[in-house]
């Protein structure tokens, strides 16, 4: 740590909740106070081209703020989406600048990036322009980590981190959630339209946070680190998580596949989180909605995911 303690962020406990936060706000709170530098900034209006097509409102930063700063003093890049905007979707202008910063990390090797997720997949006025931005991004991660940088997703927003934003978050180093970040390839209302609501009821709200929400993706091992809805915890989560961190290599990646295979072997018969979180002997599986986020914490101390071990 190198930076003057009143240059970084403090909070009362409780009080700025990542979830309700903008994109902005969470920038701020993550990072080092006064740190942060903008790359693309307001007054550069970089919008979609596409929007106005189909009559749709613009917005300067196009759902998405880039930059860096400082964390615990230490440099990183941050990527923060913005789901009030279209729900953070993916466009052509919002992937291209999550990729240009990736690649800016993977040329210098030394910082690490941020991904604060919040989004329900691609544009589907853009679909195509989108499509190929989630593999441009997707690649760019990869590329990123392959040269030693550390990518931290962070999931606990209003629009969760579904769709190419879930397969984003998948290439990841690391994810740190809370219990409100679901994470899923597809949304609620997307599984409901094409195999039925006998399948999956989207309107069912105890069964989407069950089944994508961020302790069921603990859990599973899905995600590194669970937290409280609060911005400390993020920061605290963050600084911690990256000090650990290795890079990217065959043993972190043949780890992963075993860490996969083994957990389709275990869970591919359960009809519901509640057999997985049985199967994996919680002693009260039905009680893991009800939980408060320490008691929670509790609960997993000690469960950790393989690849990380092996990083």
């Amino acid at each position: 740590m190198n930076a003057d303690a009143t240059t970084r962020n403090e909070f009362p406990a409780g009080s700025s909740s990542w979830y309700e936060a903008s994109a902005r706000d969470r920038i701020s709170l993550l990072l080092d106070r006064g740190s942060f530098r903008e790359f693309i900034g307001p007054e550069v209006r970089e919008v979609s081209p596409h929007l106005p097509i189909f009559d749709l409102p613009e917005q300067f930063d196009d759902g998405i703020a880039v930059g860096r700063g400082l964390l615990d003093g230490s440099p990183v890049f941050v990527a923060a989406q913005e789901g009030r905007f279209m729900g953070g979707a993916f466009g052509e202008v919002h992937g291209a600048k999550l990729t240009g910063l990736l690649r800016a990390a993977r040329d210098l090797k030394t910082i690490p990036v941020l991904v604060l997720f919040d989004t329900g997949g691609v544009r589907l006025q853009e679909a195509n322009a989108g499509e190929l931005a989630i593999a441009e991004i997707m690649r760019a991660v990869v590329e990123a980590r392959s040269a030693g940088v550390k990518v931290v997703g962070l999931i606990g927003g209003r629009a969760g981190c579904y769709g190419g934003g879930g397969l984003t978050a998948g290439c990841c180093s690391a994810l740190i959630v809370s219990e409100q970040g679901r994470i899923a390839v597809s949304g609620p209302e997307v599984i409901e339209t094409n195999r039925g609501v006998e399948e999956f009821d989207s309107r069912d709200r105890a069964l989407v946070w069950r089944t994508m929400g961020g302790k069921h993706r603990r859990l599973l091992g899905g995600a590194d680190v669970f937290v409280d809805d609060e911005a400390q915890a993020f920061r605290t989560a963050t600084v911690k998580l990256l000090a650990t961190l290795g890079a990217l290599t065959l043993k972190t990646l043949t780890a992963e596949q075993v860490r996969l295979e083994q957990r389709l072997r275990d869970f591919a018969s359960a009809a519901d989180a509640t057999d997985i979180w049985t199967a994996i002997g919680l002693p009260d599986a039905a009680s893991v909605p009800e939980m408060s986020a320490q008691q929670f914490l509790s609960l997993t101390d000690g469960i950790r995911r393989t690849p990380h071990d092996a990083r």
